[in-house]
C-alpha cells in the first residue's frame, strides 16, 4: 500500500458561482505539466446534476521544462451528483483514461507504450460555510482497471484507491463571480497483481453560463524521504445547463 499527498496551493476561479474545478490528474514523474479540459454541467432537477468533461494533459519529461513537450493523457469522465440537503451530497461516476508511458531518459515510449484505464467511483461530500468562506470535504472510493493499448493484461491491473480531500473557497467579490480555491488531498491505493496478489477577477456576465478555471498545482508523489514533485499549469472550461 502507498500513500500519495496531492496539494493544490491555489486556484483562481473565474465563475458565476463556485463550482468544482476539473482537477488535473497525476501525470507521473516530470518537471512540469499542462492540463486543459472542457465540460458540460447539466442540472437534471432540483437535486440531481450531470457533469461530463473531456480533458488532455501534456508533460515536459524529466529533462525538458516545456510543459507542452509531449502528450501524456486523454480523459473522458461522466459523473452524476445528488444533493441530499444543503450540506451533504453524493455522486457516482465512470471514467476512461488513455495515458502515454515514456522511458527513463524520455527518449520514447516505454515498452508498454500506452496504458488504458477504466475507473468507477463514488463520492460523499460535506459542505459548510464559515462567514463568507466555503469549506468542502469529500471522501471518494475508486475501483480502477488497467489495460495495455491493445487491451492486454498489465501488472497491477486492478486497483482500489481511497481519496480524502478538503477544500477552502474564498470569494473575491460580493457576487462570488471570482474566488480563490485552496485544497489538499490524500490518496491511499492498493493494487492487485495477477501473479503476486494484493500489495498497496469579474469576467462573467450574469447571463453567460460559462465557467473558466485557471490555476497552479504542485503535486507531491511518494512518502517519507522518497518524494518527488511536479508543477502543473491547469485550465478548464465548464458550460452550465446548455439544454435549458
Amino acid at each position: 500500500m502507498h500513500v500519495r499527498l496531492f496539494t493544490l496551493f491555489f486556484c483562481l476561479a473565474l465563475s458565476l458561482k463556485t463550482f468544482a474545478q476539473l482537477t488535473p490528474p497525476g501525470l507521473g514523474e516530470t518537471n512540469s505539466a499542462f492540463w486543459s479540459a472542457i465540460g458540460v454541467s447539466q442540472k437534471l432537477d432540483k437535486k440531481n446534476t450531470s457533469k461530463t468533461y473531456f480533458g488532455t494533459g501534456y508533460i515536459s519529461g524529466t529533462v525538458e521544462n516545456n510543459p507542452f513537450n509531449a502528450p501524456s493523457i486523454v480523459v473522458l469522465n461522466q459523473e452524476f451528483y445528488h444533493k441530499i440537503n444543503s450540506k451533504w451530497q453524493y455522486s457516482y461516476a465512470l471514467s476512461y483514461r488513455r495515458q502515454h508511458e515514456y522511458d527513463e531518459e524520455f527518449a520514447g515510449l516505454k515498452e508498454a507504450g500506452v496504458k488504458q484505464e477504466f475507473r468507477v467511483y463514488g463520492r460523499l461530500g460535506y459542505t459548510t460555510h464559515i462567514g463568507s468562506l466555503k469549506w468542502a470535504t469529500a471522501l471518494r472510493q475508486e475501483v480502477r482497471k488497467f489495460y495495455s493499448g491493445e487491451f492486454a493484461n498489465v501488472p497491477d491491473a486492478l486497483q482500489l484507491r481511497t481519496r480524502l480531500k478538503t477544500q477552502f473557497t474564498v470569494p473575491l467579490d460580493s457576487e462570488i463571480h471570482n474566488s480563490i480555491i485552496g485544497s489538499a488531498e490524500i490518496l491511499f491505493a492498493m493494487a492487485n497483481d495477477k501473479a503476486e496478489g494484493w500489495n498497496r477577477p469579474d469576467y462573467s456576465p450574469e447571463d453567460y453560463p460559462v465557467i473558466l478555471d485557471i490555476g497552479y498545482m504542485n503535486d507531491l508523489i511518494g512518502y517519507g524521504d522518497t518524494t518527488t514533485d511536479v508543477s502543473y499549469l491547469a485550465m478548464d472550461i465548464i458550460i452550465k445547463d446548455p439544454f435549458n
